[in-house]
């Protein structure tokens, strides 16, 4: 019965990437699939494992999830990460690196398997209304979420974890115990050891009603998400951009609720109620000749053309002046800044023998551009060709000597020009 229920709660895909730990959640979660495999030959799994290198006992893990994936047949992968400081918490900086590494690897068609719980389901809710949150936040863990063109299903949402230790118990499992889950100095250790206990010894189903609150704050937020949609994509742009106008007409509370799921839709983490104020107080109503910004966890709300932009935060390399750049190769930008060719058909004359070819990122001084008028400087060439803030840093330019020659993709300047020459490309 239980190997039908964890079939149908990955139903309809057949090949998974299952998030393998190698403590008990995990698993049982694999367990149970290799199971499913043994009756059904056409499914298709696949584990991984991934080495934080927090603990001491890391390899140990490694070896131990090797030889059980080993034993039950099961393609193992191990990712190594490294976790940055991001000012996001060890927890929450493990929990982004896994999942990057579960995105990296999977494969066309395949869904993401992982093994969280009933109680792990508590626990979330609890940490949610700790922090303050809404409905959304309240929602806590879907059993099935779109992730990264697939889904990420959750099969075992419905279980505690003492369910599952007896299901492990029953069939003589083995498995970790991470010594990291007894410092409740962590927020969900905390709850799981010292205060999950005494609200089950007082309310044995404390869990489930949980689970059921969580549910219809889904379910509250689905039905928002159904009202809202047409409002929400009235008031955005072509290039994901949310018009300041029509918000600024709004109510504070639809406003808020149509910040809320702008943000969703670029899969930014939902943001406090103290958050959204500043993103709408400090960005959109900054004053008009300000370029405000506000970071979130490696990204930026933008203001331009009385618009909200969500970006990725830019390198600037507007200090670079970079050698080695020749006709006809690509060539590679530091900072995960694109490539960037001279080739093809175009107006930019080849260099002669004697320039220096480099690329940069400013240029002082008015310049002349095929096709305008008169001298203008950088800046006010970006204005007039809709070039934003943060794109104005790391936008190649290619010099020959100390002459501007081209913006790539953008324009050619007359001492550049060539009726018939080669294009400036850049690739991101």
């Amino acid at each position: 019965m239980i190997i039908s229920s964890v079939a149908q709660a990955v139903s309809p895909y057949r090949q998974l990437l299952v998030g393998f730990s190698g403590g008990l959640d995990s698993t049982v979660l694999l367990h149970r699939l290799m199971r499913w495999r043994e009756r059904e030959p056409d499914v298709r799994l696949r584990a991984l494992h991934i080495h934080h290198g927090l603990s001491s006992r890391a390899d140990e893990w490694v070896a131990h999830c090797e030889t059980l994936c080993q034993q039950w047949d099961i393609p193992l992968i191990v990712e190594r990460v490294t976790l940055t400081e991001e000012g996001l918490g060890i927890e929450a900086q493990a929990r982004k690196a896994r999942y990057a590494a579960f995105k990296a690897h999977l494969l066309p068609g395949e869904a993401l398997v992982t093994a969280q719980h009933l109680d792990d389901q508590c626990e979330t809710f609890l940490l949610a209304l700790k922090r303050g949150s809404g409905p959304a936040g309240l929602s806590a863990m879907p059993a099935r979420a779109d992730f990264a063109g697939t889904q990420l299903l959750r099969p075992l949402l419905g279980e505690t974890r003492g369910e599952l230790e007896a299901w492990a118990r029953e069939h003589h499992l083995r498995w970790i115990e991470d010594e990291s889950n007894q410092d409740d100095s962590y927020d969900r250790n905390f709850l799981r050891l010292r205060v999950l206990p005494f609200l089950n010894q007082r309310w044995p189903h404390f869990a489930q009603a949980t689970a059921r609150s969580a549910a219809l704050c889904a379910e509250q937020e689905s039905l928002l998400d159904e009202l809202l949609r047409e409002e929400l994509a009235a008031v955005t742009t072509a290039e994901g951009a949310l018009l300041i106008p029509p918000l600024a007409a709004m109510s504070d509370v639809r406003r808020a609720a149509l910040l809320r799921r702008w943000l969703a839709a670029h899969g930014a983490q939902m943001p406090s109620r103290a958050m959204l104020s500043r993103i709408w107080s400090e960005v959109a109503l900054a004053r008009e000749d300000a370029a405000p910004r506000l970071c979130l966890n490696g990204y930026e709300v933008r203001r331009f053309r009385e618009a909200l932009w969500w970006i990725t935060s830019p390198p600037s390399l507007r200090d670079e002046v970079l050698h080695g750049f020749t006709p006809g190769q690509p060539f590679t930008l530091p900072q995960g800044g694109g490539t960037v060719w001279l080739r093809g058909q175009g107006n930019v004359r080849p260099p002669a023998a004697s320039e220096k070819v480099t690329v940069r990122f400013r240029a002082s001084g008015l310049l002349h551009i095929v096709g305008r008028s008169g001298g203008r400087k950088l800046k006010k060439i970006w204005q007039e060709n809709n070039i934003p803030p943060w794109r104005r840093d790391n936008t190649p330019l290619l010099f020959y000597g100390e002459q501007l020659i081209a913006a790539a993709n953008l324009f050619v300047t007359r001492e550049g020009w060539a009726e018939e020459g080669l294009r400036f490309e850049w690739t991101q």
